[in-house]
């Protein structure tokens, strides 16, 4: 079971380690009133939440893990379809009977017998409340007029886990509908270009979102210090860098 491969929990905000073979994966764990979530950083766009037992993971690659060492799912969710995403031997690696799976309209045309969720789509599953939410380009382009992400055809992730509400944003901009957001304690942004977005999209959306804890992820070669500095000032909103590259 995944809650014995953790070597030590900690408070909120202390690092851990999973070890799966040879491999070591950093983790925090929050604190709540109903109960710890953990939260393992595989790398780029793969993590690994637990609470109360059950076993999320968002979008699961094999790059970033041998995932035939993981544990297995109670839920796996994936926000959109491009292969740094979406990893059909991945999932097959982590999915049982009884393992649910939600993603988008373009994952289900490669894997079959999941939940569809479109923007806007709420669900309770397996006991976790899980909200589908934009995710896409507004200025940056793959030609002129295509954007790397268009609109309606990736999600981003809102995750209740009790009180607590962790948003995964997928490969999206510092788009409007991040205004509407509320109360997230916890927010994954994406920062790399051309794909999604700069520092300074990621602070100007971080403001407006305000997250208790901020953790960028699938930030390539970006640095990660330029995002620190911008947000020195906002002492309402914890930076947490970790492996996530």
């Amino acid at each position: 079971m995944y809650r014995y491969l953790l070597l030590l929990t900690l408070a909120t905000g202390i690092m851990v380690s999973l070890v799966c073979g040879q491999t070591k994966f950093e983790s925090d764990t929050l604190k709540s009133r109903d109960g710890n979530v953990i939260m393992t950083f595989l790398g780029h766009g793969s993590l690994i939440f637990e609470f109360k037992g059950k076993i999320v993971y968002v979008d699961p690659v094999s790059r970033y893990a041998d995932f035939t060492q993981m544990p297995k799912a109670d839920l796996i969710l994936v926000t959109h379809e491009h292969g740094d995403h979406l990893d059909v031997a991945a999932i097959e690696k982590i999915r049982t009977e009884k393992t649910q799976l939600a993603y988008t309209q373009a994952c289900a045309n490669s894997v079959r017998g999941g939940l569809v969720l479109k923007n806007g789509d709420e669900r309770v599953i397996q006991g976790i409340e899980v909200e589908a939410v934009p995710a896409y380009n507004i200025v940056h382009m793959r030609s002129e007029g295509v954007p790397f992400h268009s609109k309606g055809s990736g999600n981003g992730y809102v995750m209740t886990f009790g009180e607590m509400r962790i948003y995964v944003a997928g490969d999206t901009e510092n788009i409007p509908e991040m205004s509407a957001l509320a109360k997230i304690d916890c927010a994954f942004l994406p920062m790399n270009l051309p794909y999604t977005m700069t520092p300074e999209m990621v602070a100007e959306a971080a403001k407006r979102i305000k997250p208790k804890i901020l953790y960028p992820y699938h930030y390539g070669n970006t640095n990660t210090a330029q995002l620190v500095e911008l947000l020195k000032d906002h002492k309402g909103i914890e930076v947490r860098i970790r492996k996530l590259q």
